[in-house]
């Protein structure tokens, strides 16, 4: 999907130049989506100007930095996910009923933010912001393996699974939806969470 600047002249082929037609929303969708295409390291300011067809100094209006740009994208992925997790401590059920709500959460965050979760699992590490990033991400990890835990304690999870294994294979199943998953536009809601908390409590194995 591209964006094209707001008030772009029809048929311009050059870089506008002087105040951008983006807002900073748009311009950080264009971005993230050059990043997931050619990656945030082959990515230069040149290649976005080029995409988004504006001079370089017009997108300086906006951020200081390709470092910034990722670090806003990012940190858009990550609040999003944390809140998540915030939502369902924040409650008093069994530790079980909040760990299906992250669950849930998790999987609605994935796709509705679906380039950003994307950018963000496609990391090395190569930078501050990065390895920031990455901090955070294996935070939300401890945190779902501290909510199985519970649950295992409480007697609603089998306990024969490590809490540490089980919550990076539970995540590890749900960041694959970026790989695959594109929603139908005539069904907005076609129980894919229902099937990841399905899988993740009962499997395939019939009853």
């Amino acid at each position: 999907m591209s964006h094209a600047p707001a008030s772009a002249p029809p048929d311009s082929g050059a870089p506008r130049r002087g105040r951008p037609g983006y807002d900073r929303e748009t311009l950080l969708d264009v971005c993230v989506e050059v990043f997931n295409v050619h990656g945030y390291d082959a990515t230069s300011m040149g290649t976005l100007s080029k995409h988004l067809g504006i001079s370089k100094s017009a997108i300086y209006h906006h951020v200081e930095s390709k470092e910034e740009i990722l670090e806003q994208a990012l940190n858009r992925a990550l609040d999003a996910l944390e809140e998540v997790l915030a939502a369902a401590e924040r409650t008093e059920a069994p530790a079980v009923q909040r760990l299906e709500q992250v669950i849930r959460g998790t999987v609605h965050v994935l796709v509705e933010q679906m380039p950003y979760v994307t950018l963000l699992l496609r990391l090395r590490g190569n930078s501050e912001v990065e390895t920031r990033a990455l901090e955070r991400r294996r935070t939300v990890t401890r945190r779902v393996g501290a909510l199985i835990e519970q649950a295992q304690e409480e007697g609603d999870l089998r306990r024969d699974l490590s809490g540490r294994s089980a919550s990076r294979l539970l995540l590890g199943m749900i960041n694959s939806i970026v790989d695959w998953y594109r929603p139908d536009p005539d069904k907005p809601d076609d129980g894919l969470a229902d099937t990841v908390v399905a899988l993740a409590f009962s499997g395939l194995r019939a009853p």
